[in-house]
C-alpha cells in the first residue's frame, strides 16, 4: 500500500464506524461544499480544500518524503521528534503514524466536533438542543488550539525525511463503535457490572496494571446503570451542559475516555453515572482496530509512545 491508500483506508474505516452513518457523513461534506461554493473568490484562496472530501480534519498526511510501498510502520499515541528519531533507530520504518493531531490537524481539531451533535441526538437529545449546547464549546476549542506550536513535529519529519501522518477521528470512531456493539449485546444491572465488563477488554486490563484502568468518576458501583451512552468520538470533550440534556433524554450512565472537573460536577448535579474507561487505553483500542487492517494487508507494525498492541485478526 502507498501512503495515500493507507490514509484513504483510515477514512473509510472511520466513516463505516461513524454514528452518523455514511449518509450523515456525506451530508456533512455536502454542507461544506455548499459553503465553499458560496464564498467570494478571495476568501476561497484560504479555504481548506481537504475539508471537501475529508470528514475528519483532525487526521491528515503531514509529510510524504518518499512515495513508496509501505512495508513497515511505527505507530504511537503522541508522536514527537523523539519518536521520529526512534523510527530511524528501529530501521526499515517506511511511515510513522500518530494518533493525536499535530500540525494542521491540531489547528482544525474543532471541525470534527460537529459530529457530537449527531451522537447526542442518537442518545435522545433533540438535534437543535445538541447544536445549541455544542456551539460555544466548538468555538472554545478552536480558540484553545490556536496558540499551539502546531508544526513542531511536522517540521522535524520534513528535516528527517520521514513519511508522517496522524489518524485521530477515524480511530476514535472505531473504538466507540466497537464498544457500542459489544455493550448493546449485554444486559447490565449496576455500574460495577459495566466496569467489570470493560476490564475484560485487553487494552483496559493492561491499563489497570498501571492504575489507569476503568474507574467510576461519578456515581456509585451499586447504582443501577440504566441506559448507557458511549461518548468517545468527536475530537475532544464536549460541553459540560450536555449532561443535563442527556439525563432528560433518559441516559443513566456515560462511558467516556476522560473527564474534566467541570464536567464531573455537572454530571453529579444531574445524577448521571460516569465510567471513565481510560484515555490512552481507549486510544490504543481504536488504533489497534485500524492497525489490524494494515497487518491484514501485510504491513509490519511497531508500536511506541503508549500504544499497547493487542491484535484481533
Amino acid at each position: 500500500m502507498k501512503i495515500e491508500e493507507i490514509f484513504e483506508l483510515a477514512l473509510q474505516l472511520g466513516i463505516n464506524a461513524d454514528f452518523r452513518g455514511k449518509e450523515g457523513v456525506q451530508k456533512f461534506l455536502d454542507r461544506k461544499k455548499k459553503r465553499y461554493e458560496g464564498l467570494p473568490d478571495k476568501v476561497k484562496e484560504d479555504f481548506d480544500i481537504e475539508a471537501l472530501y475529508n470528514p475528519y480534519l483532525d487526521s491528515r498526511i503531514h509529510n510524504i518524503a518518499k512515495d513508496k510501498e509501505i512495508k513497515k510502520v511505527l505507530a504511537g499515541i503522541d508522536i514527537d521528534t523523539s519518536e521520529l528519531l526512534l523510527s530511524k533507530e528501529v530501521g526499515g520504518v517506511d511511515l510513522v503514524i500518530a494518533h493525536h493531531p499535530v500540525g494542521r490537524a491540531l489547528s482544525t481539531l474543532s471541525d470534527i466536533m460537529d459530529m457530537q451533535v449527531d451522537i447526542f441526538n442518537y442518545y435522545g437529545v433533540p438535534v437543535n438542543v445538541a447544536e445549541g449546547v455544542m456551539s460555544s464549546r466548538i468555538s472554545e476549542v478552536s480558540r484553545s488550539t490556536n496558540p499551539s506550536n502546531h508544526n513542531k513535529t511536522v517540521d522535524a519529519a520534513k528535516i528527517l525525511g520521514i513519511n508522517f501522518m496522524n489518524i485521530h477521528g477515524p480511530a476514535d470512531n472505531l473504538v466507540s463503535n466497537y464498544l457500542k456493539r459489544l455493550i448493546e449485546k449485554e444486559s447490565f444491572d449496576t455500574v460495577d457490572d459495566v466496569v467489570e465488563f470493560l476490564k475484560k477488554i485487553p487494552e483496559y486490563k493492561e491499563a489497570g496494571k498501571i492504575s489507569v484502568g476503568p474507574k467510576i468518576f461519578v456515581g456509585k458501583g451499586d447504582n443501577r446503570c440504566g441506559n448507557i451512552a458511549i461518548i468517545m468520538a468527536g475530537g475532544t470533550g464536549g460541553s459540560s451542559k450536555i449532561y443535563e440534556k442527556m439525563a432528560h433524554a433518559g441516559v443513566g450512565t456515560v462511558i467516556d475516555m476522560h473527564m474534566s472537573e467541570d464536567h464531573k460536577k455537572e454530571a453529579e448535579i444531574h445524577n448521571l453515572n460516569v465510567v471513565i474507561a481510560g484515555h490512552i487505553s481507549s486510544d490504543s483500542l481504536g488504533m489497534n482496530l485500524f492497525l489490524d487492517e494494515l497487518e491484514k494487508r501485510g504491513i509490519e507494525v511497531v508500536c511506541s509512545s503508549g500504544l499497547t498492541r493487542f491484535k484481533r485478526i
